[in-house]
C-alpha cells in the first residue's frame, strides 16, 4: 500500500502538536489499523518526536510500538533523551535478544543512563546478554556518578596516533563515522600510553595538506580538558567558555578516557536547571516529568518542605503573640504587617536567586562572601529607603485625601513604617545573600536556600524589626 506524502505530513503535524490530546496515541492507532501508514510515518518522523509520542503511551503499548519499528529507527528512538524516564519500563518489556541488540547499538553515554534507571535485577539480567566489550565499557561509565563529567561522557570518539597522515585520518573518519557520536574533533594520542597530545578539528583537517602528519595540523594550543570526577557543571562551563563541540575527559595521567559532547551538556543543563527551579520553589526535585510522576510521589516530594515551612511560619505567630499588647494599643500597626514582611521576603528572594546563580556560574566563590556582603548591605539599605519613602508617602497621601484615618499621630506611624521597611529590606537582602554561602559551606545544595525558606526566615525577623522600630518611634504616643 502506498501512502500519500500529504498523509504522512498530517500525522507528523499531529505528533508534534502538544495541545491535541489525540497526538500521542496516533502511533499505536496507526500500528493497529494502518501498518503501511505507520511505517511511512516512522520513516519520516524525527526520532525525538517518536520518543515523545511513546511517552504518551502506557509502557505496554510503547513497547509494542518499539517492537514494530525497524532496528535502526528503534536504536535512534531508544537513544533519545526525550524517552528518559519511560525508557526503563520499555526496555524491561522488550524481548531479551532485541533488548540486547538495541542496547549494544546505543551510544555509550545513553547506555549508561539507561542502566542507571534499571533495577538491580534487570541490570544484571541485561548485562549478561551483552558482549564483553559493551559490558566493560558500561562498567567503566557506571563507575562515575551521574552528576560528574565521567557520568555524561561517551567513549565513542575518534583517536589516532600522531604519525598518521591527514589522508589516512580522513579515510578512517569515513569508515567509522556511523559508529562515533561526533567526528568534528580528532584526538591525537600516544598509541602506547593513550596520553592526549593534540586536538585537530574536522575543519582544520579538511584545510590541511593531505600528506601532512596529523600532529602538525593546526597550531599547538593549550589542551582544554576535564577530569572524570569534575562536575558536569564544570564541563558545561568549559564548553561554553571555549565554544567547543566536544570536551576531552582525561585521567590523572592525561590518558583520554572519553569526551563530553555539547548535546549531552545541554541535556544535563536542562535537567540541572529543572531540579534547581523546583528546589527554589521549596520542594524536592522531581525525577520524572510532571505529567508522569505518580500522585503519592508528588505528595511526598512536596509535603516535607511544606511541613518545614509551616513549622517555620509558626514562629511568626509566636512573634506576633509577643507583641500582642503593642498591637492592642496601636491596632493601626497591624494594617502594615503584610506590607512589611512581604517586602523583606521579596528582597531576600531576589538576593538568594542572584547569589545561587552566581555560585553556579562560578562568578563568585565561597571566599567571596565578604565582597557580596559589602555589596548587598548598601544595596539593601538603598532599596529599603526607596520602599520606605514610598510607604511613608502612601500613608500620608491616604490621610490627606481622606481615604483612611490613621489617627492624630499619622506622621509618626508613617515614619515607623518607613524606617521599618529600611531595616527589614536590608536584613532580607543580607540574609538572602549569605544563606547560600552557609549552605554551600555545610555541603548542601545552595538551591535549598529557596525563596520560600528565605521568606519564612524574614517573616519572623521582619516582625521583630517592625515592632521594635514602632516601639522606639511611637513610645509616649500610641505605645
Amino acid at each position: 500500500m502506498r501512502v500519500a506524502p500529504s498523509t504522512v505530513l498530517v500525522f507528523l503535524a499531529r505528533m508534534v502538536d502538544d495541545g491535541q490530546p489525540h497526538a500521542m496515541p496516533s502511533l499505536l492507532g496507526l500500528l493497529q489499523s494502518e501498518r503501511a501508514a505507520f511505517d511511512a510515518l516512522v520513516a519520516h518522523a524525527p526520532p525525538a518526536d517518536i520518543a515523545e509520542a511513546l511517552r504518551g503511551l502506557s509502557p505496554a503499548d510503547a513497547t509494542a510500538v518499539m517492537c514494530a519499528l525497524s532496528f535502526d529507527v528503534a536504536v535512534k528512538v531508544l537513544d533519545e533523551p526525550e524517552l528518559e524516564g519511560h525508557r526503563r519500563a520499555i526496555t524491561e518489556r522488550l524481548p531479551p535478544n532485541l533488548a540486547a541488540g538495541l542496547i549494544t547499538a546505543m551510544s555509550a553515554d545513553q547506555q549508561a543512563d539507561l542502566f542507571r534507571e534499571l533495577t538491580a535485577g534487570d541490570r544484571e539480567r541485561l548485562l549478561a546478554l551483552l558482549d564483553p566489550a559493551t559490558r566493560d565499557t558500561l562498567s567503566a561509565l557506571l563507575a562515575y556518578p551521574r552528576d560528574t563529567a565521567g557520568g555524561i561522557m561517551t567513549t565513542e570518539f575518534v583517536a589516532v596516533p600522531g604519525d598518521w597522515t591527514v589522508a589516512r585520518v580522513l579515510a578512517h573518519l569515513r569508515e567509522v563515522a556511523r559508529t562515533k557520536e561526533t567526528i568534528y574533533a580528532v584526538y591525537v594520542i600516544d598509541p602506547a600510553s593513550r596520553r592526549l597530545e593534540h586536538v585537530a578539528s574536522l575543519r582544520e583537517l579538511l584545510q590541511a595538506d593531505t600528506q601532512c602528519l596529523v600532529r602538525d595540523v593546526a597550531p599547538k594550543r593549550r589542551l582544554i580538558s576535564v577530569a572524570p570526577r569534575d562536575s558536569r557543571q564544570e564541563a558545561a562551563r568549559l564548553i561554553g567558555k571555549y565554544n567547543l563541540l566536544a570536551l576531552p575527559v582525561v585521567d590523572a595521567a592525561r590518558r583520554l578516557v572519553g569526551i563530553v559532547t555539547v548535546d549531552d551538556v545541554i541535556d544535563a543543563m536542562v535537567a540541572d536547571q529543572t531540579r534547581q527551579v523546583q528546589r527554589l520553589g521549596g520542594m524536592e526535585a522531581l525525577e520524572m516529568p510532571y505529567t508522569e510522576i505518580g500522585f503519592a510521589a508528588m505528595v511526598r516530594k512536596r509535603a516535607g518542605w511544606l511541613a518545614a515551612l509551616f513549622l517555620g511560619e509558626m514562629l511568626t505567630a509566636t512573634a506576633m503573640g509577643y507583641f500582642e499588647h503593642e498591637i492592642e494599643r496601636a491596632v493601626v500597626l497591624s494594617l502594615f504587617i503584610p506590607l512589611i514582611i512581604s517586602s523583606g521576603g521579596n528582597s531576600g528572594s531576589q538576593a538568594t536567586s542572584l547569589i545561587i546563580r552566581a555560585l553556579a556560574l562560578r562568578e563568585i566563590r565561597l571566599r567571596d562572601w565578604w565582597r557580596v556582603a559589602l555589596r548587598e548591605l548598601p544595596s539593601g539599605l538603598t532599596l529599603g529607603v526607596i520602599l520606605g519613602v514610598i510607604g511613608f508617602a502612601r500613608i500620608v497621601l491616604w490621610q490627606r485625601l481622606g481615604w483612611y484615618d490613621y489617627g492624630p499621630h499619622v506622621l509618626l506611624v508613617a515614619l515607623a513604617v518607613g524606617l521599618a521597611l529600611v531595616g527589614v529590606v536590608a536584613f532580607g537582602s543580607m540574609a538572602g545573600s549569605m544563606l547560600p554561602f552557609v549552605l554551600r559551606r555545610l555541603g548542601f545544595d545552595p538551591a535549598s536556600a529557596s525563596a520560600p525558606f528565605v521568606a519564612t526566615l524574614v517573616d519572623v525577623t521582619g516582625l521583630v524589626i517592625y515592632f521594635s522600630v514602632a516601639f522606639a518611634v511611637l513610645r509616649g504616643t500610641l505605645l
